[in-house]
């Protein structure tokens, strides 16, 4: 097994808009896209608390509240900020590459 990332493409930076998080699959995870500004972000779309959807839920410039028990996520890092959630999101490398959007990840 490598420890080198598999680089995917999984939307077109235009396809994205600031405020509206876009859910996207990758291998078959379901992923939520976020831009901040010039920036991209990949985080799991499940809250670890009840498994909501993030992408449902409501953005605050770098933070997300999940919809269902308003735990609050640091996007860029995953960190959780409020209960009842307790659990970091995982969150994927993202880049932007002639005006695609990648998101690196290893297969298990």
């Amino acid at each position: 097994m490598t420890d080198e990332l598999e680089w995917i493409r999984v939307a077109a930076l235009n396809d994205l808009e600031e405020g509206f998080p876009e859910p996207v699959g990758l291998d078959g995870r379901r992923i939520a896209l976020f831009r901040i500004g010039d920036a991209v972000f990949a985080t799991d779309d499940r809250c670890p608390h009840e498994q909501a959807c993030l992408s449902d839920g409501y953005l605050e410039g770098e933070v997300v509240e999940c919809p269902l028990h308003q735990s609050r996520f640091h996007i860029p890092t995953g960190e959780v900020l409020t209960p009842p959630a307790t659990e970091d999101l995982v969150v994927y490398p993202a880049r932007i590459e002639d005006g695609a959007v990648l998101v690196g990840f290893k297969r298990e």
